[in-house]
């Protein structure tokens, strides 16, 4: 194993493009495996925990002036969460096929379960700052870093540590298997990649050169339940709860599913519900001027970003059941009949509506999380 991570290491940009050129591959499937979809998820989701365990071991690359001394080793739940993204639409094709499609949500809702348990010990042990990307990315942000981080290109991905004791305080911190979600995904990687590739040398090594800066630095002091609740209040509290119901929202949203229905509203109330009042407490929290009593609590880039990710999933509910069978299938219906007579454009829209049906059915409750 250790071989394997020095060669991913050593060859990053090589295992880039073989994970973007499988990929591309999968685009050839569905004849091979059309009598069967766990076939074409099986490797999807083989590729997708593939590449998060290849950027797991790229991003957890020791630095060379620690190299004689190594961290202590932690639980991987960033990789952890990443792999179950990949594997849950697996896991519904799976149970559908086996069990029916009533049985397969007491599987779907185990698979939400344990994501929302690992999401909470990723809250916890950050020190109860805000998830990025729903963990996947670990959120370590300086506050000093707010305004510095637009002027450098590559740090926009992983951002660095913070430092100094009470940093909850001060600085809060699937691919699919259906056309669009591998459209999506390639497009995803082609962009990543292609901005790897193309930093100039002078600026990794200026990336690598902070990294090991930031790695010297003492480590922060983590905010712990009671110190947040005692020492923040009410301010605190509204944090809190904002940041649970977003890790809680998705396994409410299959339990109540699992319990009424896909066609019933109260699921799809409840779900957009906790995401609007999640969302509606951080501003809140900076509105009222709270931090310490030198400096006014502020979020950071990242932070800012997540809010907005956050906030741009709401249109999922769009493409959600009650409200897609009886208001967005109308309208998609309508703009098909429109535009069908008119060459190039009616076959277009055509298939734009089929993918956008087939995503539908299978990818949209999983996402927002």
């Amino acid at each position: 194993m250790e071989a394997y991570k020095r060669w991913v290491r050593r060859n990053k940009e090589y295992v880039h493009s073989l994970e973007s050129l499988a990929n591309g591959f999968t685009w050839l499937l569905p004849e091979r495996f059309s009598s069967s979809e766990i076939g074409p998820e099986a490797v999807t989701a083989i590729l997708g925990v593939i590449t998060a365990v290849n950027e797991h071991i790229i991003d957890t690359a020791p630095s060379q002036i620690h190299t004689g001394h190594p961290e202590p080793s932690t639980f991987p739940y960033s990789l952890c969460i990443s792999a179950l993204k990949d594997l849950e639409t697996l896991v519904e094709v799976v149970a559908q096929h086996y069990y029916g499609d009533t049985k397969k949500w007491n599987f779907i809702a185990a698979t939400e379960a344990i994501k929302f348990l690992v999401r909470l010990a990723v809250f916890r042990n950050s020190g109860y700052k805000m998830l990025l990307q729903g963990g996947e990315i670990p959120n370590s942000e300086k506050a000093s870093e707010v305004s510095s981080s637009q002027s450098r290109p590559g740090d926009s991905r992983k951002p660095g540590f913070y430092s100094g004791p009470g940093s909850f305080r001060n600085n809060f911190g699937q691919n699919g298997w259906n056309l669009e979600g591998r459209a999506l995904s390639a497009l995803s990687r082609f962009g990543e990649n292609a901005r790897t590739a193309s930093d100039p040398p002078w600026l990794r090594r200026v990336q690598q050169q902070n990294a090991i800066m930031e790695s010297l630095a003492p480590k922060a002091e983590k905010s712990t339940l009671s110190s947040i609740l005692s020492e923040e209040g009410v301010h605190g509290s509204l944090f809190l709860m904002g940041e649970i119901l977003f890790i809680a929202r998705p396994l409410i949203y299959v339990l109540f599913i699992r319990k009424y229905g896909t066609q019933s509203w109260t699921p799809w109330f409840l779900s957009l519900a906790m995401d609007v009042v999640g969302v509606g407490f951080f501003p809140q929290v900076t509105l009222s001027g709270w931090g310490s009593k030198d400096r006014k609590f502020q979020y950071t880039t990242s932070e800012k970003d997540e809010l907005k990710r956050r906030k741009l999933l709401w249109a999922l509910y769009l493409m959600r059941d009650p409200f897609f069978s009886k208001y967005t299938r109308e309208r998609l219906d309508k703009a098909e009949k429109l535009l069908e007579p008119v060459p190039l454009f009616g076959a277009l829209t055509a298939k734009v509506i089929e993918l956008i049906v087939g995503a539908q059915t299978r990818y949209t409750y999983m996402s927002g999380s």
